[in-house]
């Protein structure tokens, strides 16, 4: 009696945890790819994730309130867009058994990433850091360098447009808009300036896109959800630029085009209904004379998706890439790293500044070698936590794609110096880096870079421009030491060529 009793509970078990797998792949797959469970610990999944699952499956959870904090305007939007429905889509029953599912599988804790050994000092790059303003802090929400004219543009949180000249050392203030400024193109007769709206995660759509002209500006009719970046070209060859928007939204958001009309209007289109749109580059991806655009998307279903070109700004979409919804994707780029001819992709994923705020060993920059025929196979993880943007290059001039990393949410408590790193790349086809750290890593909380031949000696140089608002925990020593060094950009002048 004792073995059926106990082979019967067994039995129910089994069937418990099977039903668990099944509920977990049928619903926690159905907007992105399931996440691996073992990527949070136990108290993440309790407190933070089942709450907005549970609300994402029309189940209350006691103390978690999905509309809190937003004005009548965004719970309309929230509401309307059915991400919290109704009525409930999955059975108390059911809840409970994926809920047990999860946290019997959740870990305490995440496994560390160690680096030790291999971060060297590096004595390529002379750092320079400066202020280009008067006002205390460093608040850039763009930067962009200009190789015509040797200068960089910065936008910073109020809204001001501005222009580095390395020619003279000046700064001067092109333009002034009403919010944070989060890009900007400059095209012959008239430019064109990205006003985020809202810079706070937020479901009203207040972003702008600026018409700038020598006389002042004027806004574009549209209002944009959090528009982040604007990729202004002529995708159909009409000779009428269009306007790729990637509005980053918040639950919500899209990648949009704008597309002008025989009446001179400017007419919306939605390319991609989903938000964390970052960054779109246009590229002829399969080689039939028409431009396609490569999107990354950074929240619910993080990935790379190419949107090939049909015809005429028709386009037909494929997820070539896509990752966990918690790894925080952050920024990619186009290079044929292994030289044979077609796009590899590189990315790199940190974004952390969300309700799971920890040190996550799957941060990093990763590599993507394209088949030649748009399948993406990584093929190299450089894991570092928070890294949000890189810049790729010869810097060393020996024949390869070395890397330059940021990182945004580095963990500052005990390892500040892997908020910037240089991999140098040894051997291309073995993955062979070497790692470098800068002593003045620690002078500002990076937050964008470029990259560009500052000063004209035929190497390539490095910018970083610095955000100091605390919008993650860090020590009080750092973010004084921020305030008092004021270091608004760094450039990293590589003395490659004057050294030989």
């Amino acid at each position: 009696m004792t073995v059926f009793f106990l082979f019967t509970v067994g039995c129910k078990q089994t069937e418990k945890v099977d039903r668990g797998a099944e509920l977990y792949e049928m619903h926690c797959a159905r907007c992105h790819i399931a996440p691996d469970i073992n990527d949070l610990p136990k108290e993440y999944w309790t407190n933070y994730i089942l709450p907005e699952m549970a609300a994402r499956m029309g189940i209350k959870s006691e103390g978690f309130k999905p509309y809190e904090g937003m004005v009548f305007e965004e719970m309309e939007i929230v509401h309307n867009s059915g991400i919290y429905p109704y009525m409930p889509i999955l059975n108390e029953k059911d809840w409970g058994i994926l809920k047990s599912y999860i946290l019997d599988l959740a870990p305490d804790s995440l496994r560390t990433v160690s680096h030790e050994g291999d971060l060297k000092k590096q004595i390529q790059f002379e750092p320079n850091a400066f202020a280009i303003d008067d006002v205390p802090g460093s608040f850039f929400t763009f930067l962009k360098y200009q190789e015509k004219g040797n200068k960089f543009w910065t936008g910073d949180i109020s809204g001001n447009l501005l222009e580095y000249s390395f020619s003279d050392g000046k700064t001067r203030k092109l333009h002034s808009v009403e919010n944070a400024v989060v890009d900007y193109v400059e095209k012959d007769t008239v430019s064109y300036i990205t006003d985020i709206g809202i810079l706070d995660p937020s479901e009203l759509s207040t972003g702008r896109i600026f018409a700038a002209y020598k006389n002042g500006t004027k806004k574009l009719p549209d209002t944009l959800h959090r528009p982040v970046n604007n990729l202004v070209l002529d995708l159909n060859n009409d000779g009428v630029d269009e306007m790729v928007i990637s509005e980053f939204g918040h639950l919500t958001g899209e990648l949009s085009m704008l597309v002008m009309n025989t009446d001179g209007v400017y007419e919306k289109r939605t390319l991609l209904s989903q938000p964390g749109t970052i960054r779109t580059l246009a590229k002829d991806m399969d080689a039939d004379g028409d431009l396609d655009l490569i999107a990354i998307t950074s929240q619910g279903d993080e990935s790379i998706t190419i949107l090939y070109q049909q015809d005429n700004l028709v386009f037909k979409t494929d997820k070539a890439i896509r990752f966990s919804p918690i790894y925080g994707s952050s920024w990619f780029e186009l290079i044929d790293f292994d030289s044979d001819g077609d796009e590899d992709i590189i990315t790199v994923n940190g974004d952390n500044a969300d309700k799971t705020y920890i040190q996550k060993p799957y941060h990093g920059l990763r590599i993507h070698l394209n088949d030649g025929n748009n399948k993406f196979t990584e093929t190299f993880f450089y894991p570092l936590n928070g890294a949000t943007r890189f810049v790729s290059d010869d810097f060393d001039q020996d024949g390869d794609f070395d890397f330059a990393i940021i990182s945004t949410f580095p963990d500052y408590e005990n390892k500040p110096e892997y908020s910037l790193v240089y991999l140098e790349n040894k051997d291309s086809s073995s993955y062979q880096f070497q790692t470098y750290s800068f002593e003045e890593a620690n002078l500002s909380r990076w937050f964008l870079l470029d990259k560009g031949d500052v000063d004209l000696d035929g190497d390539m140089d490095i910018i970083l421009s610095a955000f100091t608002y605390v919008f993650t925990p860090v020590p009080r020593s750092l973010s004084v030491s921020w305030g008092e060094n004021n270091a608004d950009i760094m450039i990293l002048e590589n003395k490659l060529i004057s050294k030989d």
